[in-house]
């Protein structure tokens, strides 16, 4: 999702192949052994699989929003990047899925995850986006984890002491940003026209 924001928020037109992950297509999986998605092939063939990679590409091309005209923000970004996903998306993953490890509860998974949504809270005290009083990197990189994070239970999420943390999430799910990103495709296969996105 959030390579997905990056990549509207640029303005940059790239095409666009919806895949069903239980059935990967060989042009697919011929262009990346992770076989996950998003994958980004460029114009030169140079393969970006990691979706922060993407983010940072789409901006390096285009960044009308100033996502990341701070260089002292990106540093801050990236670090912040890294905790989400090196610490935080594996505690997401165990609160999702919590009945494919045993070993906590899903309860137990949460709490760890939440130590992440305080430092987030802790953040937006002093800013209105995570880094700034703009939104950059950050924001559009943490926003697709926060939100999943919080889906696994809504009604326990909006009872947190995490004013800041709900409004600014809430200002992304309102956006039209969000909104742009959220159109439903069907699957791609060989025979599509090509779709722009």
């Amino acid at each position: 999702m959030r390579a997905r924001l990056a990549i509207k928020s640029s303005g940059v037109n790239v095409a666009l192949r919806e895949i069903v992950l239980r059935n990967k297509p060989a042009e697919m999986l011929g262009i990346s052994t992770k076989a996950t998605v998003p994958v980004l092939q460029l114009p030169d063939g140079t393969v970006l699989d990691e979706s922060w990679d993407i983010v940072h590409w789409a901006t390096s091309i285009a960044d009308p929003n100033n996502l990341a005209s701070n260089s002292t923000l990106v540093e801050q970004a990236n670090a912040l990047i890294h905790i989400n996903d090196h610490s935080f998306k594996q505690h997401l993953d165990h609160y999702k899925y919590a009945d494919h490890f045993p070993e906590k509860t899903a309860l137990e998974y949460r709490a760890l995850g939440e130590e992440f949504l305080r430092q987030l809270e802790t953040l937006l005290t002093t800013n209105t986006f995570l880094l700034d009083k703009n939104p950059c990197l950050a924001d559009i990189g943490i926003f697709p984890f926060i939100r999943q994070f919080a889906h696994v239970d809504i009604d326990w999420f909006r009872q947190t002491p995490y004013p800041k943390l709900h409004a600014w999430m809430d200002y992304y799910l309102s956006s039209e940003l969000f909104a742009s990103i959220m159109s439903k495709y069907k699957p791609w296969s060989v025979d599509d026209t090509e779709l722009i996105f």
